[in-house]
């Protein structure tokens, strides 16, 4: 099959592109180093031409409100325009566990959107929602640092390794539409800051965690982020993946 992902050049991107060449598809990775915009709409008539699948794991620059919605309501706009045209037979969509059950946090609405915008496109789809990624956890952290304190809430997380992430989604990519969800997570569930004391055991430089339900991204987040009783859960351990990478 071909298949374009959109994104193809980021994390999950990246990883989902070897994952479907390695089974023998053409896959193409589509983002604008590669000459496709979603945004402008430039390059997508060209990259979906003969497209069987459509693979979008592209990703906002900003957390923002009105940034986000306009990167994800504009480029589902152009996207699902040129799948239309092409004729591309399935849409895979990458989303985030519990994200409709987040009011108020404006980066979650916009990707709601995003979900919304794939049910109304007319073309079949799978979304697949997944926790927030292992390699999320260092960035936040830093974000989260104070001298050498890091200050993060006790929000719990199921993270999941970017490689489980992008195995889900190139499955999902290979198969018939579900024009459904899909929720994936890793194995175990903690909370952000022991997340920060763990990786400081494994990776010490210096700083501690401190506990403070008031600081950072996740402060004040609703107990929705783990997908409980619902998730496929991903074999890799968080403790064992800080040690290899």
């Amino acid at each position: 099959m071909k298949i374009v992902v959109v994104g193809g050049t980021g994390l999950i991107g990246s990883q989902v592109v070897a994952r479907l060449r390695d089974r023998g598809h053409e896959a193409r990775a589509a983002a604008p180093s590669t000459g496709v915009d979603t945004l402008t709409g430039e390059g997508l008539e060209e990259a979906l031409r003969g497209a069987d699948v459509v693979v979008d794991v592209s990703n906002s620059p900003s957390f923002d409100t009105e940034p986000a919605l306009d990167f994800f309501t504009r480029s589902a706009r152009n996207l699902f325009a040129a799948e239309r045209e092409a004729g591309v037979r399935h849409h895979v969509a990458l989303s985030i566990v519990g994200v409709d059950q987040v009011p108020g946090y404006g980066y979650y609405e916009a990707k709601v959107a995003q979900e919304n915008a794939v049910r109304a496109s007319g073309v079949p789809y799978s979304i697949v929602r997944a926790t927030q990624f292992f390699e999320f956890i260092a960035p936040v952290m830093n974000m989260s640092t104070e001298g050498t304190e890091v200050r993060l809430p006790s929000t719990r997380l199921r993270p999941i390794a970017s490689a489980d992430v992008a195995a889900a989604v190139a499955e999902a990519a290979q198969g018939e539409p579900s024009n459904t969800v899909r929720d994936i997570a890793g194995p175990e569930v903690y909370g952000l800051d022991r997340l920060g004391e763990i990786t400081l055991a494994v990776k010490p430089d210096g700083r501690t965690v401190v506990t403070d339900d008031g600081a950072g991204l996740f402060a004040g987040m609703p107990d929705v982020l783990t997908g409980d009783g619902v998730a496929h859960l991903s074999a890799t351990r968080y403790e064992e993946w800080l040690k290899q990478n």
